[in-house]
């Protein structure tokens, strides 16, 4: 991730290095699951289910190797029926251990090795470089940053940043409904 000061501004950025919309902006509700006893946390593991305008994803993250690049095993699949898989959970024991809430836009270029994606959040505005680590460094440098620029930090992580830097107690990472 690379924290950018407006989202404006980071589409121009983007715009300016080839990218385009590959998928346009949506709404994402993340829902992190966990036992009781928080134990995938703990083993720096996460259960994650995403609903993303009319997709539901369900993505198990497992530990991530430290370094400059953010690198874990990841297993994603596509659900039909998200309700399904939250009643799998309540058999499971598993829990809703923590809820993010994002605007996300994808953007790509023509052979290109990874995507940008642009996260706005209720804690700030992130840039998102995914691939391999020297397209990612390359596409980092178009995009006007550098590796002292990359957070490798988790958006729960961040969020708790976030709170103690002012002064809110933690709950759910979501924007204000008023």
């Amino acid at each position: 991730k690379i924290s950018v000061r407006t989202a404006a501004m980071a589409r121009k950025l983007i715009r300016h290095a080839g990218f385009r919309v590959h998928v346009p902006r949506v709404f994402e509700v993340n829902v992190l699951y966990d036992f009781a006893d928080l134990r995938l946390r703990t083993q720096g593991k996460l259960v994650r289910l995403r609903e993303a305008g009319k997709v539901s994803t369900l993505t198990f993250k497992g530990k991530s190797l430290d370094g400059r690049h953010k690198v874990r095993e990841e297993v994603e699949t596509t659900l039909k029926n998200a309700e399904a898989i939250r009643r799998v959970f309540q058999e499971l024991h598993l829990k809703a251990a923590f809820r993010y809430e994002k605007y996300r836009t994808e953007y790509a270029a023509d052979k290109a090795d990874g995507v940008v994606t642009l996260d706005e959040t209720p804690i700030g505005i992130f840039l998102e470089i995914e691939g391999p680590g020297r397209w990612i460094d390359r596409t980092a440098k178009l995009l006007g940053f550098g590796p002292d620029d990359y957070i490798t930090t988790s958006y729960g992580a961040l969020y708790l940043q976030y709170c103690r830097e002012h002064g809110i107690t933690p709950s759910n990472m979501v924007f204000s409904r008023r």
